[in-house]
């Protein structure tokens, strides 16, 4: 046979293996696909869920869309050109990785059936009426023993524009997707999920806030019009007034730079959570609370309160600044409580919110003065002195020991010794709301409170919303969410609280195990820095990762929670961890690793936002 009649022969086996391969693709065709959608029906604007599914016949799979190359072919959908669809986004499940014998490595496949979601944003102008829709995919479809041709099919749908109809609901991904394709995250991107900076704005309100409410206490509120008098007594009485809530502010700004100075940002953390400083602060409202009960009477000494008065009658703008000064010093008693609350909050957040919160904080106390001075008239309108002084006083009392009790449980949980657990710190926060609303009531004899006085109704009504308050917290010590007042308190033990926490099982300081246990699983991690006595860390633990979406959503992962502001040498690994990995130390912070250690995403801070924190967590798959 010469070589002509071989290369013929040749030539002729493989066209005849061509057509038969063609044959046999055309009789196999193990995956049919759908495209649908509930409700049929939207208007102009709206975005519709797509469901694009692959139906496989028993013993066949296909690709996912994220296949790395050197493989099989991967799976590839879209959307095609629609006049009504403005965008989209696609999103496909997680898929079964294991090892693919026709490609001698791992891949990653679908077997039986496979949904994929396409998010189609329509424009807000699409004409009304029937629209066809059509999904495009090209797929490779593979057995145990032999793999078939790629193969390009189309879906379609028809959808219908109408204005008359309601909205659908909000697209919300679901548990294990993630987005493919178009406008998808770069594989090795690290997705941030910047948190919301509402607990900035929060702090800063609450400070402001009780700058305002420290105007009502024994010592300020008496000294109102003799102050606001000098001002109008004096040459540019406004200026007077601006110039003496200057010295105000000047004073407390001055008083959170130096707390932020000498913590520093390592110090910041530590400094929120020392059992000392803790400690310390616990017993200075211990006195402040016995002070405003009527125990004894704290002052400054009187030598320092005659030099500062003595210069302050200088007169000018330095005397009157010097004035402001020794009008705080003189008001203490009553404004150290709500000091040292914001101060503390303050120094366990980064950056400059100590100086921040002090700033608003006596923004607020200096305003009314600065605001009666411009406009004397409501001096008038003033309520005068008298037994409401003194019962604010003592209610302040009860309050300020609730907020000694803040400080105790934060000893206790850094040093671990489960002595002030959350139904001991309940109890006490009950007797003591509730003591409170009975001396409001006269039932408790204390100084404020004469026998046979009359009731007024706003006593009764102060005296109604504390016991609500006292009597709200009973179902706490039962094991009850109380929701954002879980932040404030003692964690549940350790069976209640999984329950008040959506069922979602923590492992605590395993940072290691975590990321051995995610590669045997092929799973990712979501690592928690998180401290005991951070009050932010427990809100998100209680009040957002319980959450059913977010919940459903953490399910996929492994949780591991490290504590970084412990005493144990633990906590300075993982301070030091999250310090060179993530350059912070502030907590919480929270992010997904793979099972290498690779960073996914990572959520900054605490956040409100539901939708925030649930593209966070599908981030990680």
């Amino acid at each position: 046979m010469n070589t002509t009649a071989s290369r013929r022969i040749a030539g002729a086996g493989l066209l005849a293996l061509g057509v038969f391969s063609s044959a046999l693709a055309a009789r196999l065709d193990p995956v049919q696909w759908q495209l649908s959608a509930d409700p049929a029906r939207a208007p102009a604007g709206a975005t519709v869920a797509l469901r694009l599914t692959a139906k496989l016949e028993p013993g066949w799979h296909l690709y996912s869309l994220t296949t790395p190359p050197g493989g099989p072919i991967p799976t590839t959908a879209k959307l095609e050109d629609s006049p009504a669809v403005e965008s989209y986004k696609l999103y496909q499940p997680k898929p079964e990785r294991k090892f693919d014998p026709n490609f001698n490595l791992d891949t990653e496949t679908f077997q039986n059936e496979a949904v994929f979601w396409i998010a189609a944003a329509l424009k807000k102008d699409a004409a009304p009426g029937p629209v066809d829709l059509t999904a495009q995919v090209r797929y490779q479809s593979c057995d145990d023993k032999q793999c078939l041709p790629p193969r390009t099919k189309t879906a379609s749908f028809t959808l219908t524009v109408d204005p008359a109809a309601p909205a659908p609901a909000a697209f919300t991904v679901p548990a294990g997707y993630t987005q493919v394709g178009p406008g998808a995250p770069a594989p090795g991107q690290v997705t941030t999920v910047q948190a919301t900076n509402d607990s900035l704005w929060a702090f800063l309100l609450t400070a402001f806030g009780f700058g305002v409410a420290t105007i009502f206490t024994p010592c300020v509120f008496p000294m109102i019009p003799i102050t606001v008098s000098f001002f109008l007594n004096q040459r540019g009485g406004i200026a007077q007034a601006l110039v003496f809530s200057l010295g105000i502010v000047v004073l407390f700004c001055s008083l959170g730079f130096g707390v932020a100075a000498a913590a520093g940002p390592f110090g910041v953390v530590q400094l929120g959570s020392n059992p000392w400083v803790n400690g310390f602060i616990a017993l200075v409202f211990g006195v402040f609370a016995l002070s405003l009960l009527g125990a004894f009477e704290i002052t400054l000494p009187s030598s320092l309160l005659t030099k500062l008065d003595s210069a302050s009658r200088r007169g000018g703008y330095l005397g009157t600044l010097l004035m402001g000064v020794t009008f705080t010093l003189t008001s203490f008693a009553c404004i150290g409580p709500f000091l040292g609350t914001i101060l503390f909050a303050s120094v366990q957040q980064k950056g400059a919110q100590p100086v921040l919160g002090m700033a608003s904080f006596a923004t607020g106390l200096a305003l009314p003065f600065f605001f009666l001075a411009a406009f004397p008239s409501y001096l008038k309108k003033l309520p005068k002195s008298g037994g409401w002084l003194a019962r604010v006083k003592v209610v302040m009392g009860f309050a300020v020991l609730a907020f000694m009790l803040k400080y105790l449980s934060n000893v206790d949980l850094v040093l671990q010794t489960n002595w002030l657990t959350r139904e001991r710190f309940l109890a006490a926060w009950f007797v003591l709301s509730a003591m409170a609303g009975l001396y409001l009531l006269g039932l408790l004899r204390l100084e404020g409170v004469e026998p046979g006085e009359h009731l007024g109704v706003a006593r009764l009504l102060a005296a109604s919303a504390i016991l609500i308050f006292a009597f709200s917290l009973l179902p706490g010590m039962f094991g009850a969410p109380l929701g954002d007042l879980d932040a404030f308190i003692p964690p549940a033990a350790n069976g209640a609280g999984a329950q008040a926490e959506g069922g979602l099982k923590w492992m605590k300081n395993q940072y290691n195990e975590a990321l051995a246990q995610a590669k045997r699983e092929n799973k990712r991690v979501l690592v928690a820095f998180t401290g005991y006595a951070c009050t932010n860390c427990h809100w998100m633990k209680a009040n957002m990762w319980p959450r059913p979406e977010i919940a459903a959503a953490l399910k996929n992962l492994i949780l591991v929670e490290l504590y970084t502001d412990g005493t144990d040498k633990a906590s300075e690994e993982f301070q030091k961890l999250e310090d060179e990995k993530f350059q912070t130390v502030a907590i919480p912070y929270y992010a997904i690793l793979d099972g290498d250690g690779n960073v996914i995403a990572k959520l900054p801070g605490r956040s409100t936002n539901e939708k925030e924190v649930l593209a966070f967590v599908q981030a990680g798959g």
